[in-house]
């Protein structure tokens, strides 16, 4: 809230002095500049790079690929090239910190990047290198488009473009890793071991990742791990198992381990680069905590239907999921009330589960350091 500011007036019966018309000019230039609020934007700008939990319309834009009706259905009823029935979480980081919606990179017609811009493209991986759409890919490509940004902003070309001040002092975001898990669990036949001594690899992309933004301007910095991905309701109808195989809720015990060793290691990676990135903020964000709790205790979440079990899809029980007939495929079903669901289509989450995740990370409490999205931006 600002509070309003008293003046004191002082009157003077002295006569007007022509001679002194250029102080009294000057006296009133310095009272308007400071007492009229300043017009210059203050607002926050999000840079994103990712996967398909962050993707806006990237694999759209950018692969042609027709993300159509149902993806879209509950909020935007229409697709947009996100994967879910609605919004993702970056798009609730929008609608908190009062900001359009991002536009990908790659969109060719009427982007809008006065918010920020968007480089997540699902199915993106860490590795292979120079592979589209890539995590350092995605780096090359914010290394061009803020370089052509400024460039058209000196030939006065700025409309709905992001300005200096926003690739300042912009929050860098990055929500990349499980689809590297989830390939190297695959080639590895489920095995725990294998998969671990390739994750450090994946983790060093996301450090040269930091570390290239934070060479070209970026220092705040906002880092998701992964989630529960033992919980998917896709990973759970691919690969048969016994009770052996699954933890206490439910979800298979291999994924969830080797995502929380990523987790580990990405927490690490974070810690060290705050200590050698001393000008800048490194937030490491514990989604995978906030999505497990909302698998197991659903209700507590007004979460009703079956959390192990899609929303979109086929097949009906335990998962609801077929990859012959995935949703939005000849023979798909959706369930009565997607708000009620965890996972829409067996791997993405449902816009009310993303909501509830959004409303998680706002409190700071699964945040290290413990800042939240405004604090951040305000720094």
């Amino acid at each position: 809230m600002t509070k309003s500011r008293s003046r004191t007036t002082t009157t003077t019966t002295s006569s007007f002095d022509p001679k002194k018309k250029k102080n009294h000019f000057w006296f009133y230039v310095i009272s308007l500049a400071i007492f009229i609020p300043s017009t210059t934007s203050t607002s926050p700008t999000l840079i994103n790079f990712g996967d398909s939990n962050s993707d806006t319309g990237g694999v759209l834009a950018g692969a042609g690929l027709p993300i159509g009706l149902p993806h879209g259905i509950t909020f935007f009823h229409r697709g947009t090239g996100r994967l879910g029935d609605g919004r993702l979480i970056i798009d609730f980081f929008c609608e908190e910190l009062k900001l359009s919606y991002l536009s990908p990179y790659l969109e060719a017609l009427a982007p809008n990047f006065t918010s920020g811009v968007n480089f997540a493209v699902s199915g993106a991986t860490t590795l292979p290198q120079f592979v589209p759409f890539a995590l350092d890919v995605q780096v090359r490509q914010f290394i061009h488009f803020k370089n052509r940004s400024l460039e058209l902003q000196s030939f006065g070309k700025i409309e709905k473009m992001m300005d200096e001040e926003g690739f300042k002092k912009g929050i860098y975001m990055i929500d990349i890793g499980q689809n590297d898990v989830l390939v190297a669990l695959y080639q590895s036949n489920l095995t725990y071991k294998s998969v671990a001594q390739k994750i450090p690899s994946f983790l060093a992309q996301i450090k040269l990742a930091i570390q290239n933004l934070y060479a070209n301007g970026g220092r705040k910095f906002w880092i998701h791990n992964t989630g529960p991905l033992g919980c998917s309701p896709k990973e759970l109808a691919l690969h048969p198992h016994t009770h052996k195989d699954v933890d206490k809720i439910g979800c298979l015990r291999v994924h969830n381990q080797v995502a929380k060793f990523f987790n580990k290691g990405l927490k690490n990676v974070c810690k060290e680069l705050r200590s050698q990135l001393n000008d800048a903020i490194v937030v490491y964000v514990d989604i995978y905590t906030i999505k497990y709790n909302l698998f197991a205790h659903p209700k507590t979440y007004g979460l009703e239907n079956d959390p192990l079990m899609a929303c979109c899809g086929y097949g009906g029980a335990p998962n609801n999921y077929n990859v012959k007939a995935t949703c939005g495929q000849p023979g798909y079903s959706i369930c009565s009330n997607p708000s009620k669901s965890i996972i829409w289509d067996g791997v993405h989450y449902t816009d009310a589960a993303n909501h509830l995740v959004a409303s998680s990370i706002f409190s700071s409490h699964f945040s290290t350091p413990k800042l939240s999205l405004h604090q951040l931006s305000s720094l």
